[in-house]
């Protein structure tokens, strides 16, 4: 058998080029993406902050929640428990004392409070500093400088007014001992001015934060926070680790006790690489790449199974068996993957690299992020690939073995037809399926765009399994409008509506290529567009916008609202908050809001009630519509340290996009959060307020409202979003010229025939020709119905508003670069084949 699939692999070498190179595409994607997945799964920052300290003890990281249920069966109850975690933005704030308790116990040689706060740090001109591949500055007391260790490298400790900076900050903002600093934090700005240098052992700097500490008395005023985030406990030479960690266990209370690895999590969380938004995104390729490859390779090897109809009729003439044949396409199938997976592999490291290289130029991953290679992914993603391919040649092989032998004589042979039922059946699972996901899970929330692509899918399949009958109903009008003309077309069209099979296998791909690409493109166009929108109609009470480089502390956001003309202001401060639902605690960007004046500057569109206040908060319709939350609710929510308040919910609004699900009120925001800085300030006034506003606050920036920037991060989504769509146009590019080049060279000996009535090179270029734009309307058609289903359900969820294109430009740039790969694709294979000498002679056999 294995010989036998041998010598047919290499006398059908053209046949199955088409289904090697898919295959090699998808073992090199899904091991790029496979790859990209494993990195960020197992990417963990060092723990180079407390590397002097074996022991660390830090509060909470994340809200952890338990749900606990009871299932009483026959005479005994079943306890269930289920844990869920979400992880928070900031570090709450320990005991100012626990620090000298530890330090009391037998063994420690020292305990060492850290306070760790994010700065925004300027030079006086305002160029702001950095740590290295942009990591933000961390503040601390110089008290905790021992725990990397740092060490002076100039100058001398922070007194009152100064600061230490590493050596990567001074040398990327030129700033030397004696420099001056702007130090702004939630609790002001700080003039500050630069003492010393200092720097790890060994090392410029810390790979994910740069380091700037402040004098130990001063900790307080510009951190603004109660006590220590984490403390660290140095031990004496002989101490018994083990005991001595029972030990600070029981002075620490619920505090965490921190050891190896695992001592980074007492770091403030905004300092550490966050990896949650790539797990998701590369998750997403790699089910992009999965469902492209089951889709390609199971059409590129039905038709080169068709292509040897005749063959295998004559090996059931010579008495073999419809399990034999099967079997001989499963081993063809797997040498063909097995080959294609050699050079695949090496080709997903590099792609693994590229992505990764444009997704730190995004943001979409930390600067810090690296590409491990990983045998095991590699390994996994070839397998994967030959499992797909041997899939795809099952399918094909089911009814093509059948062949009945008297039809080797025959100068056709066609495969049996039927299968009506199953493909019936499957469509109605996967149209109800399409249904359920686009009528019942609301396409608003979070998971709205990963179930269209879901939806997506499961209508292309019903496209697939009921592709001769589509192809059938719409091949009879389209190739009489596309056909007419002459008797090029009329041929044409007589083709196309005979050959619906080999028509289908070809419209699928470029259903697939339009369908899914265009779905992701145009949904998030439109959610960039809600988002600016609604952006403009929250901010367009206001006459102008305030903003600063980093952000305001909220005591300079209240002297300034409070300055004579300015009759109305409206403060955001970005944050996130934690709320419960059914157990299971979930994260929500929110803002903390500071109304003040008498006219309003903020328009969020309230449903219900009123803006935040004292003790009360409001939420988007969303969110009150999942949780079931009405005004005058009690509701526990945490805030990004943990801190957990109950707060009565006061209103409801509708414009949340850009903005977040929760409205708090600004003052408690700016204590809880790590950085506590005020965004924008929107400001209605009158007089000259803008300049007495520039007289004393000059580093503020002025600007009207239709100027002002959208809020959140739409632009690095939307390139992450571009780039997936850029993967996934070229693996279903190659496989629209595969699937043409397979179907093509399957009719060498019908254009011969052609040749042989007297039909001319430049009549046959025409017939393909016509065709192929049989064959790309006819996939359009179908991808454009399934793109208008998936877009006008998830338009319709977002505003009510049922859009079919939203996009004019990307929706015709998609038809055209389609249309024109299909168009060439179907022209230039028939063109090669059609040149001298490449059609059989009329003796020749198969």
């Amino acid at each position: 058998m294995m010989r036998l699939a041998l010598g047919t692999l290499r006398q059908h070498r053209g046949a199955y080029a088409g289904t090697f190179f898919a295959a090699l595409l998808a073992v090199a994607l899904l091991a790029g993406g496979g790859l990209l997945l494993a990195s960020v799964l197992t990417a963990k920052p060092p723990a180079d902050r407390f590397a002097a300290a074996p022991i660390v003890v830090s509060g909470d990281r994340d809200v952890t929640l338990e749900n606990v249920t009871t299932k009483q069966k026959k005479d005994k109850a079943k306890v269930k428990r289920k844990v869920k975690s979400e992880r928070l933005t900031g570090a709450g704030a320990l005991p100012v004392d626990l620090a000298s308790r530890l330090g009391s116990l037998p063994g420690v040689a020292a305990a060492i409070a850290d306070v760790a706060f994010p700065v925004q740090a300027s030079t006086p001109d305002g160029r702001p500093l950095r740590g290295a591949d942009d990591a933000p500055v961390i503040g601390h007391g110089w008290a905790s400088a021992p725990l990397t260790p740092y060490a002076l490298r100039v100058g001398a400790a922070p007194g009152r007014g100064q600061v230490v900076i590493d050596v990567d900050l001074a040398q990327r903002s030129g700033t030397a001992v004696g420099g001056r600093l702007v130090v702004t934090t939630k609790t002001g700005s700080h003039p500050m001015v630069v003492s010393g240098v200092a720097a790890p052992a060994g090392r410029d700097g810390l790979p994910a934060q740069g380091a700037l500490f402040v004098a130990d008395g001063e900790v307080a005023a510009v951190s603004g926070l109660p006590g220590p985030t984490a403390v660290a406990v140095l031990t004496r030479p002989g101490a018994d680790p083990d005991a001595l960690r029972d030990a600070v266990r029981g002075v620490a209370g619920n505090a965490k006790v921190l050891i190896g690895a695992e001592r980074v999590r007492a770091d403030l969380p905004g300092a550490l690489p966050d990896y949650i938004g790539p797990i998701s995104i590369f998750g997403f390729v790699i089910g992009i790449t999965a469902f492209a490859a089951v889709f390609v390779l199971t059409g590129t090897v039905t038709l080169g199974v068709r292509q040897r109809l005749r063959e295998l009729a004559l090996l059931r003439t010579a008495g073999a068996t419809p399990g034999q044949l099967r079997r001989l396409l499963g081993v063809e199938s797997l040498l063909l993957a097995g080959a294609a997976a050699l050079p695949g592999a090496p080709l997903g490291v590099v792609f693994a690299h590229v992505v990764a290289a444009r997704f730190r130029e995004l943001g979409a991953v930390p600067a810090q992020f690296v590409v491990r290679t990983n045998v095991v992914v590699l390994v996994a993603a070839a397998a994967a690939g030959m499992l797909v391919t041997f899939l795809g040649a099952r399918i094909a092989g089911r009814r093509a073995v059948r062949i009945a032998p008297t039809q080797a004589l025959a100068e056709t042979a066609n495969a049996p037809t039927g299968g009506l039922v199953p493909r019936t059946a499957v469509a109605a699972v996967t149209t109800a399926g399409a249904i359920a996901l686009l009528t019942f899970v609301p396409l608003d929330g979070p998971l709205g765009m990963g179930m269209t692509f879901v939806s997506s899918a499961l209508l292309l399949c019903t496209v697939a399994a009921l592709g001769p009958l589509l192809v059938r109903a719409l091949t009879a009008p389209v190739s009489r409008l596309v056909g007419a003309g002459g008797v090029t077309g009329w041929l044409a069209g007589l083709v196309t509506r005979s050959e619906r099979r080999r028509v289908a296998a070809v419209a699928v791909p470029l259903v697939l290529m339009f369908a899914i690409n265009a779905t992701m493109l145009l949904n998030s166009a439109l959610l960039g567009q809600l988002a600016g929108r609604e952006q403009a109609e929250r901010t367009a009470a206001a006459t102008a916008q305030v903003t600063a480089p980093g952000g305001l502390p909220l005591g300079t956001v209240e002297r300034l609202v409070a300055l004579d003309g300015v009759t109305g202001a409206a403060a955001t401060l970005p944050t996130r908050a934690i709320v419960e639902q059914g157990g299971k605690p979930e994260d929500f960007a929110s803002q903390g809001v500071l109304i003040a004046g008498t006219e309003a500057a903020l328009d969020l569109d309230l449903r219900a009630g009123t803006l935040p206040g004292t003790g009360t908060f409001a939420a988007s319709e969303y969110i009150t519509g999942q949780y079931g939350w009405r005004v005058g609710d009690d509701v526990r929510i945490w805030l990004a340290d943990g801190h957990q308040v109950d707060l009565r919910l006061a209103g409801v609004y509708a414009r949340a996009r850009g903005f977040g699900d929760l409205a708090l009120p600004a003052g408690l925001v700016a204590a809880h959060d790590p950085r506590g800085l005020v965004s924008t300030v929107g400001l209605r006034y009158r007089g000259d307020v803008p300049d007495r506003i520039a007289a004393s606050w000059p580093g503020l920036r002025l600007t009207p409202t239709l100027g002002a920037a959208p809020a959140g991060d739409e632009q690095n989504q939307q390139g992450a979003w571009e780039l997936m769509v850029v993967v996934s146009l070229g693996f279903t590019a190659i496989a629209v010229v595969n699937t043409f080049a397979i179907a093509t060279v399957a009719r060498r000996r019908e254009f011969a025939d052609l040749r042989l009535a007297g039909a001319t090179t430049a009549q046959l270029h025409r017939l393909v020709d016509r065709e192929a734009m049989i064959t790309v309307t006819v996939g359009l058609v179908l991808g454009a119905l399934v793109t208008g289903i998936v877009v006008g359900a998830f338009s319709a969820a977002q505003d009510g508003t049922v859009r079919l294109f939203v996009d004019t430009g990307t929706y015709a740039g998609m038809l055209g670069g389609v249309a024109a790969l299909g168009l060439v694709a179907g022209a230039v294979p028939a063109r090669v084949l059609l040149r001298r000498g490449s059609l059989p002679a009329l003796n020749d056999g198969l």
